[in-house]
């Protein structure tokens, strides 16, 4: 089926899709898909930026490591998501706002309590706000399925069915330079981060969908080891399928565009985009992370399973 957004950038959309900049979607893709964005709030020093208004990621990742203490992050207020159901109400009937999940962020309660107040103010616009249980480019990729299904003629319960039906499929790995971003936020113990630095070792996890949080993948001492692990990952779990795929990164851009021009020329890329890390959790794993959000149009993707020993 063709894509509305490409045949007709103007097209009416029955229903407006809300998110947060923790989805981390270029913003041309959101532009595109009509996707208002509300950014999330980081304070440094006793100054608050916006993410994406105020401060652009790089900024940011440039702030974290000048700074002894880590920044505080900040869920939209519920004022800063009726302004945005109040922009969206002067061209749709229905709203729905997807949320990182909540054991990331207050975004949902504070979109929930957005949606509560609407109902006084806008009573003939129907605001639903779907909390879609992962976070940064797997929360992007439901994002931009519920918008994409806005752009169709039919219920305008579509939005929310293609969302749903989307997030037991999403995928997030990643790998992270360093523990002593998560030390100092008291995540991990820091003789363990010491010694993980020590070691050169550099942890690959995964977000696991449907908001059952980060589980452990496996340990590399080198970049290079660790790019090439997560390449294989997606071929084991794509299985030959066409895949969309969003490359993540703190503040290593070129390396994430030569994982693009690698994926691309390896596997069959339905999509494939290259964005920053959200903010909102790259204060906590730092600069030099590198991640792939994806999915296969084949159908369920196979479960994960760590592995246990080290490698090279």
């Amino acid at each position: 089926m063709p894509d509305p957004a490409a045949t007709d950038p103007a097209a009416v959309r029955r229903v407006s899709i809300i998110t947060d900049s923790a989805a981390c979607l270029p913003m041309e893709v959101a532009e595109r898909y009509g996707i208002d964005i509300v950014p999330m709030e980081f304070i440094h020093e006793g100054r608050t930026y916006r993410d994406g208004v105020d401060i652009t990621a790089a900024e940011f990742y440039g702030l974290l490591s000048k700074s002894k203490r880590l920044p505080t992050t900040s869920a939209p207020s519920p004022d800063a998501y009726l302004r945005a159901f109040k922009r969206a109400s002067e061209s749709s009937s229905h709203i729905l706002t997807i949320t990182p999940a909540t054991r990331f962020t207050h975004a949902f309660e504070s979109a929930k309590a957005a949606a509560e107040m609407s109902r006084g103010k806008t009573p003939a616009v129907t605001v639903e706000v779907l909390d879609c249980g992962t976070a940064a480019g797997a929360q992007g990729f439901i994002v931009l399925a519920a918008a994409r299904a806005a752009l169709q003629d039919g219920d305008p319960s579509g939005p929310l069915q293609a969302a749903r039906e989307l997030m037991p499929r999403i995928r997030l790995i990643a790998f992270i330079d360093t523990l002593n971003y998560l030390a100092k936020g008291g995540r991990v113990p820091h003789a363990v981060a010491w010694a993980n630095s020590l070691l050169r070792i550099k942890p690959i996890f995964e977000l696991l969908p449907s908001g059952r949080g980060a589980m452990p993948l496996d340990r590399v001492r080198v970049r290079p080891k660790a790019i090439d692990h997560l390449v294989q990952i997606l071929r084991q779990r794509s299985q030959g399928n066409p895949v969309h795929v969003t490359i993540m990164h703190t503040n290593v851009l070129a390396e994430a565009e030569e994982l693009k021009q690698r994926i691309s020329s390896e596997f069959n890329c339905a999509e494939i985009y290259v964005t920053d890390f959200t903010p909102v959790m790259g204060l906590h794993t730092g600069p030099g992370l590198l991640g792939l959000a994806f999915y296969s149009d084949g159908g369920p993707l196979p479960s994960a399973t760590p592995h246990q020993q080290s490698r090279g």
